[in-house]
């Protein structure tokens, strides 16, 4: 049944993604699950950042007919103030300044009314505004952890509280301290393009009517608990665990030439290793991460990525690793470039390890498998979201491994080193199978995931308004 097929009274959810892999996979997959229960379409803005996000959601929409295309091309806007930024944030700046003419288009190119808007936090302050002098309920998907969320959702009242521009750690009301060092990089400075409306953002989290979270009831029960009781903040809107969201059914290029090398390896045998879509790492620490591996004397798969825009990863892998460094591994590791399809490579029965950035879509994923971690955050809510990977027995995490920012390099002697303890820990092993027990028990129907959905629709089916087509 296609999108015009269904029923008039039936639901129809909009949601509004902003930028990056990191974003647009999570709002995907949620369409995707959202699709089997209501009436669904996703905005798609354009031009994109990387390839990735434009191949991405041509192929998503193609694989899934059901969910509505909502296409949008973004204006130019003058960001020279900003010469130094981050791609992404200078695009999630501009999907901020013209969120009034992406409801107004969405208004003109829904075939049906709107029952409810699901927003991107990175975006959240505009859409929510608009959203509700509109009188349409507007929801929050955040893309990470819960941990991530109660930091952000408690760091606007820690910020007004301050008599100085300098950050120090953050205690979150009972919960945890989160120390200056994890807090991000980008919040020390101010002026930057990120902080005023990560603040901005994090306010808009009181004013919604409900928050999805990529994360799921047991492998963050103090947090959740913590946020919905209101210590964090006081009148918390509803949190819905929606985690771990199911992969989309689709092939992702690059992803073939791996798995006949993967099928060859014993089961647990190989360490995976990516830092995901938005961490360029240097030569230097490539090389010793190269070394590391090499030393550790595990099999691996490991996927590089050089700079932030994939269309500016140049670099050849031969410069990158040094003369001989293929044929030192020769079968026993495998080296790629670009994109893979992550979830299919951690529910390869070879791998049984993975060495991650621990950004919140790899967390979900090692869970959803029950792949033990060796955590090694690089920016960003990285260090936040490792802290239940460790609390939860998914995995480990070395926490004085270099950060961004920092000149550091650490070793490939110290690298080898723990990702053979990573792979050695038997306990480990055990404790990660059962995190991915009660993940994929979360996400199967009547699991609490799950229901979070469901109840989502039978909740805003109760709020269904008579509107004209354009609201």
């Amino acid at each position: 049944m296609d999108f015009q097929e269904k029923q008039l009274i039936e639901p129809h959810v909009v949601l509004i993604p902003s930028a990056g892999m990191g974003h647009l996979n999570p709002f995907s997959r949620l369409a995707a699950s959202l699709a089997d229960l209501c009436k669904v379409s996703m905005v798609s803005i354009s031009p994109t950042v990387s390839s990735a996000e434009s191949n991405h959601l041509s192929n998503m929409f193609s694989a899934y007919p059901q969910i509505h295309p909502i296409h949008f091309k973004m204006p130019c806007y003058d960001l020279s103030d900003y010469p130094d930024a981050d791609p992404f944030f200078l695009r999630w700046e501009m999907i901020s300044r013209c969120a009034s003419d992406i409801i107004n288009h969405i208004r003109t190119n829904c075939p049906v009314p709107v029952t409810a808007l699901v927003v991107d936090i990175a975006v959240a302050e505009k859409f929510v505004h608009l959203s509700k002098s509109l009188d349409i309920p507007c929801y929050i998907l955040y893309t990470t952890t819960a941990a991530m969320l109660s930091f952000s959702a408690y760091f606007p009242t820690y910020c007004d509280s301050k008599t100085t521009v300098c950050l120090g750690d953050v205690e979150i009301p009972g919960l945890r301290t989160v120390s200056m060092a994890s807090i991000p990089r980008m919040l020390h400075d101010p002026k930057n393009l990120f902080t005023q409306p990560f603040i901005e953002n994090g306010r808009m989290l009181l004013k919604v009517d409900g928050i999805f979270v990529n994360t799921f009831e047991s492998f963050e029960r103090d947090t959740l608990a913590v946020l919905r009781d209101g210590r964090a903040q006081p009148d918390f809107p509803p949190t819905i665990t929606v985690g771990p969201l199911m992969p989309l059914k689709m092939p992702i290029a690059g992803t073939a030439k791996v798995f006949p090398w993967l099928d060859k390896q014993p089961v647990n045998s190989v360490v995976y290793v990516n830092f995901g879509n938005c961490t360029g790492m240097s030569k230097d620490q490539i090389r010793e991460l190269g070394l590391g591996l090499e030393t550790s004397g595990c099999r691996f798969l490991w996927v590089i990525k050089t700079t932030v825009v994939d269309s500016q990863d140049v670099a050849e892998l031969d410069d990158l690793l040094g003369e001989g460094f293929f044929e030192r591994i020769k079968e026993r590791g495998m080296v790629v470039k670009g994109w893979v399809d992550q979830n299919a490579v951690l529910g390869s029965n070879s791998v049984g390890g993975f060495v991650s950035h621990s950004g919140g879509n790899s967390v979900m994923e090692a869970a959803m498998h029950g792949v033990r971690m060796l955590a090694w955050p690089m920016l960003g809510d990285q260090r936040i979201n490792a802290v239940p990977v460790v609390e939860s027995g998914l995995g480990m995490w070395v926490e004085n491994w270099s950060w961004q920012g920092e000149d550091k390099i650490v070793s490939g002697k110290e690298i080898g080193e723990k990702v053979k303890e990573m792979m050695a820990n038997e306990a480990l092993l055990a404790t990660a199978c059962l995190v991915g027990e009660e993940a994929r028990r979360a996400a199967a129907p009547g699991g609490t995931s799950y229901k979070g959905l469901v109840e989502f629709v039978e909740n805003i089916k109760k709020h269904i308004k008579v509107r004209p087509a354009s609201w």
